[in-house]
């Protein structure tokens, strides 16, 4: 099993950065699946226990320079690792006018992705700072546990206003509520609601849009047939929604929300070359 890869031009360094530290910021650990062609990180907490879910997939190719890899076996060339996206996003830090940085998978006194970065230096030797980030290898027999979740048979499906607007407008309702409800209906309306004993709040959003799913796979979702003015709802942990919105720095060129009434809300974020899904089960 090897993995070893090169990014050397300085944009693709700073947006993979800028894909770890949002990553970083909705999950304390998380698997890495490298593949030939695409790298993935995966945060599965159980949905049933109240854990939110991600699946985040890159192509390596709009990324690294170079990029080797061998996987467990020939015929299932992967790798899956556990680790601290935190970890890797510290060390990227380190790397903002860097020449080059290099990441391996290392095995020296336990399994560990080096990352070594290359800084300009006045002189003609270059400085190498090297940081190795622990990872544990996750055995073949639980690779299934990782598979891409389901999307589930949504009841709307709908573009998100603008990311800034919904991140300060769920900041302030932070401060009144630990659970938000989101509604949203297929006329292109969305309302974020808190309600307590004390205060009732909603932000209404309009003319959002919808996409075009069902004219462009035939997916079949229970939104054929329903009533276009009719709300479908989530009652949700305000905090996950916060952590999706204040770690953004990916700027989307596409978010969309789809919900499943009373039952989950799935979040799809759309960059060129990066997608982010995103899944918060309701409070029952």
């Amino acid at each position: 099993m090897r993995f070893r890869a090169k990014i050397v031009d300085l944009a693709c360094l700073n947006h993979f950065s800028r894909i770890i530290n949002t990553i970083a910021k909705l999950a304390k650990t998380c698997i890495l699946r490298l593949t030939l062609c695409k790298l993935y990180f995966i945060l599965s907490d159980k949905v049933a226990n109240g854990g939110a879910s991600m699946w985040c997939e890159l192509s390596q190719g709009n990324f690294f320079d170079e990029f080797q890899m061998e996987g467990v076996a020939t015929e299932h060339n992967e790798i899956y690792l556990e680790l601290v996206p935190e970890n890797l996003s510290r060390a990227l830090k380190t790397a903002q006018s860097a020449k080059a940085v290099k990441i391996k998978l290392t095995n020296k006194h336990c399994p560990c992705l080096r990352v070594a970065v290359e800084l300009p230096s006045l002189s003609s030797s270059s400085r190498i700072v090297t940081h190795d980030i622990p990872v544990g290898v996750i055995p073949r027999r639980m690779w299934n546990d990782f598979r891409e979740p389901s999307v589930p048979d949504f009841d709307v499906s709908i573009y998100l206003p603008v990311l800034k607007t919904m991140k300060s407008v769920v900041e302030r309702m932070k401060n009144l509520s630990n659970f938000i409800v989101i509604e949203a209906n297929l006329s292109g309306e969305m309302n974020l609601k808190i309600e307590t004993d004390l205060v009732s709040v909603t932000t209404h959003f309009k003319d959002l849009g919808s996409p075009p799913w069902a004219s462009e796979d035939g997916c079949q979702s229970s939104a054929q047939g329903r009533d276009l003015e009719s709300m479908a709802e989530v009652c949700i942990d305000i905090k996950k929604l916060q952590q999706l919105l204040a770690g953004q720095q990916v700027n989307p060129t596409k978010a969309l929300c789809n919900i499943v009434h009373k039952r989950i809300v799935h979040f799809i974020l759309l960059h060129e070359e990066v997608s982010l899904q995103y899944f918060i089960p309701a409070i029952a």
